[in-house]
């Protein structure tokens, strides 16, 4: 089910209105898709930080008393302070098909001292626009060293086709690093050195 949120049809454009609206706590965004010319709509500021942290959100829109449905495409935000500076939402129909990066998530505990290494943190999928997961589990417990699980081999929510290639490596388990050789034997040979100065 998606949440909904109102917004207005904003009619200032350019660096100067964009500041001015997040002034306001709202957030200027741009509505895409199905044929349309591009909409430029203002968000509520709070809610819609509430939403966008999950990837791949859906929204039901209120723009003037109409009703649809958008896909959060891209949130680009401050590097520096963190705050939303603009969203671009696509049009969606129920039932149809989108394309969609869907976050990989680790799980369990490899078998004694090996580790998991994640390779990839998304994978590309395409699902039904109203069943987006939120993201794809990867079951590493009790794998030995060695083993690798690639796209291929996830288990897809039922409905998801995977683009991404089926060979991209997504974790390998692997054995830890072991510590730095011969340690011990630079710090002795660190502290002998002062002793030899001090004989001259």
């Amino acid at each position: 089910m998606a949440d909904k949120l109102i917004a207005e049809n904003r009619e200032s454009f350019g660096k100067g209105a964009a500041r001015k609206i997040r002034a306001a706590d709202k957030i200027p965004a741009v509505i895409y898709g199905h044929g349309t010319d591009p909409r430029h709509v203002t968000l509520p500021g709070h809610e819609t930080m509430l939403l966008v942290r999950k990837a791949n959100a859906v929204i039901e829109l209120d723009v003037a008393g109409k009703s649809e449905l958008v896909l959060v495409k891209d949130v680009q935000k401050d590097p520096v302070r963190q705050i939303i500076e603009h969203i671009d939402l696509i049009v969606i129909k129920r039932g149809e098909k989108v394309t969609v990066d869907v976050p990989v998530h680790v799980e369990g505990e490899p078998f004694g001292s090996a580790i998991a290494e994640q390779d990839a943190a998304t994978v590309s999928l395409e699902v039904e626009a109203t069943h987006i997961p939120e993201r794809v589990v990867v079951d590493v417990e009790d794998k030995e060293a060695g083993t690798h699980i690639t796209a291929g081999e996830l288990e897809l929510p039922a409905g998801a086709t995977l683009l991404t290639d089926p060979e991209t490596l997504i974790v390998g388990i692997v054995l830890p690093a072991a510590p730095a050789a011969e340690e011990g034997e630079s710090a002795e040979g660190a502290e002998e050195a002062p002793e030899g100065e001090s004989a001259e």
